[in-house]
């Protein structure tokens, strides 16, 4: 009768996935140096760089939210300011660092990453309230 939704599972805990993520940050950084003459010879090259910057920044913004999560408290939040934005600009200087418009095109890219992000966090995470809920809060309402 009703449509099913799968229940998404973790691939990894918060501890491996921050030593994961940390990992892949510090390889996509050195990818990006060794490899930052052939990206930036060729507008191609541009915009690949500034998708493997895309990848750093989804790297640095796991890393940060798994290492936030370990120190501080399991229902802890990655917000816009201060990690979004950070994970944001140093993933944007790192690309930037390789050419000017991987810098651009990273940010695009990020962009775009983040909106996926968030839209998979609110199907894991989300608080959905159903339709008795929502009548037993409309319902309280003093009435005059």
């Amino acid at each position: 009768p009703g449509v099913v939704t799968p229940q998404l599972t973790m691939a990894l805990p918060t501890g491996p996935s921050l030593v994961c993520s940390l990992a892949l940050t510090v390889l996509t950084f050195a990818a990006m140096q060794i490899f930052s003459e052939q990206l930036a010879s060729s507008q191609v090259g541009t915009i690949g760089g500034g998708f493997i910057g895309s990848l750093l920044f989804c790297f640095m913004l796991t890393a940060t939210g798994n290492a936030e999560t370990l120190i501080l408290e399991k229902g802890f939040q990655t917000k816009l300011f201060p990690e979004v934005i950070t994970c944001m600009l140093l993933a944007m200087g790192i690309s930037g660092a390789v050419h000017r418009v991987c810098a651009t095109t990273c940010l695009l890219f990020s962009l775009v990453d983040l909106y996926y992000i968030n839209r998979i966090s609110q199907t894991k995470y989300a608080v959905t309230t159903t339709k008795q809920q929502a009548k037993i809060t409309t319902g309280k309402q003093k009435s005059k």
